[in-house]
This record gives structure tokens, C-alpha cells and sequence, in this order.
């Protein structure tokens, strides 16, 4: 009993010590800049406008980028992408997901489920079919840091936040959204459509990850 009790005071008093650290360490400034030159090919798709969110929904997400864009392609309908990033200050996570903003914006989860997209990466997404009055979209979601991608929400993500603010002084993440109309086919071509251009995008993220830097205090700007 007397080793489990001062085990335990050790524990505690280790993960104070270690809160205390990280809220010692200075603020980061972003650089959202290298995201947002996310190439405007992706495979076989290329971009078809940059699609701007309306200011009260941005000042409701309240990311430090917000990136939406449609890309085409001549054989197939057009895939959505959005990327919601957060550097370290903001939390590094949305507080706005897919599993609540659909169904408040009147689309109904009709199905969902995860699927292995790519091994040799790790990614992995989660899959949704939504309806909303006849229309019918298959949305595939994760989550990316600048440690990891494939991540699901919940614990991995808490997990990855914690080890980045450990070894690297940073907790960054984004939500990355794709979502394309379901059509008489089904959803079979759709899903291929997703996956197909999930294993392209996702690759091109490391070279495209935001920088975060210690921002100079109002003494150090003098």
C-alpha cells in the first residue's frame, strides 16, 4: 500500500511538473502560408476555384486557415476539400466536426464506417453517407498533425498532441474534409473517386505544413 500511494505522489506530482513546463513555454507564431499553396493538381485532378466560407461561419470555426476548394476532373464529379487548421494556441483541433455539423446543418447520417486507405502511410478516414432532400454525398474525414496523419479523433489525437508538446514544443493539427455527390451509380464510384484522391493529397501535406515559430514578446520587438 505504502509503495501504490507514493507511486501514485510521484505520478501526480511529475504530471504537474510537466503542465508547469509546457505552460512556461512562449506563445507560437504561425506561418499559414506554406498550406496555403497547397498544389492546385492533385493526380488527375486539378482545382477549379478557390471557394471562400461566408465570415460568420469562419468566425465560428475560428481556425487559423480555413482552405476550400473544388477540384475536377474530366471523367468523374467533382471532389470538395476542406482543411481547417489550428496552430498550438488554438488548441490544435477543431471544436466544429463533421459528426455534429452535418446533422445541424440537416444532413443525415445515413451510414458510417472506417476505412484503411493507405498501410505504407498509415491513413486512415472516416467515412460518412449524409442526405439532405434527395441529395447524397460521400464524405471522408481526418485528422493530420505535423507528427501523423490518419488520425480519427478522441484519443490518438490527445495522445499526439501531448507528444508534440513534449519532444517539439507544438500541438498543431488539421481536420481534412473531402466530399463528392453520390449519382445513380451508387456509392461504390464515389469512394473510389475519395480514396483515389485521399492518396495523393495527403502525401503532399508534409511539404505544405504551416511553420510555427516562438513569437517575439512586446519586449523583444523593441
Amino acid at each position: 500500500m505504502r509503495f501504490s500511494n507514493t507511486f501514485l505522489a510521484l505520478a501526480l506530482l511529475s504530471a504537474g511538473a510537466l503542465a508547469w513546463s509546457l505552460q512556461l513555454r512562449p506563445s507560437l507564431a504561425v506561418d499559414i502560408q506554406p498550406l496555403a499553396e497547397l498544389p492546385a493538381r492533385v493526380g488527375s485532378w486539378r482545382m477549379a476555384e478557390d471557394v471562400p466560407i461566408e465570415p460568420a461561419i469562419e468566425s465560428e470555426l475560428r481556425a487559423d486557415l480555413n482552405l476550400q476548394r473544388v477540384y475536377v476532373s474530366p471523367a468523374a464529379e467533382p471532389i470538395w476539400l476542406y482543411v481547417g487548421y489550428y496552430g498550438t494556441d488554438r488548441g490544435g483541433r477543431p471544436e466544429h466536426t463533421p459528426q455534429f455539423c452535418y446533422p445541424s446543418q440537416g444532413w443525415a447520417i445515413a451510414s458510417d464506417r472506417v476505412l484503411e486507405v493507405s498501410p505504407s502511410t498509415r491513413l486512415r478516414v472516416n467515412e460518412y453517407l449524409v442526405e439532405r432532400n434527395g441529395d447524397r454525398q460521400l464524405v471522408h474525414f481526418w485528422y493530420r498533425s505535423h507528427l501523423r496523419t490518419g488520425m480519427l479523433g478522441g484519443l490518438d489525437q490527445n495522445l499526439d498532441r501531448m507528444l508534440g508538446r513534449i519532444a517539439y514544443g507544438r500541438a498543431d493539427g488539421a481536420l481534412i474534409r473531402l466530399s463528392t455527390p453520390i449519382g445513380p451509380e451508387g456509392d461504390v464510384p464515389a469512394r473510389g473517386r475519395l480514396i483515389a484522391f485521399a492518396s495523393e493529397l495527403d502525401p503532399m501535406f508534409a511539404a505544405h505544413w504551416p511553420v510555427e515559430r516562438a513569437a517575439r514578446s512586446a519586449r523583444g520587438a523593441q
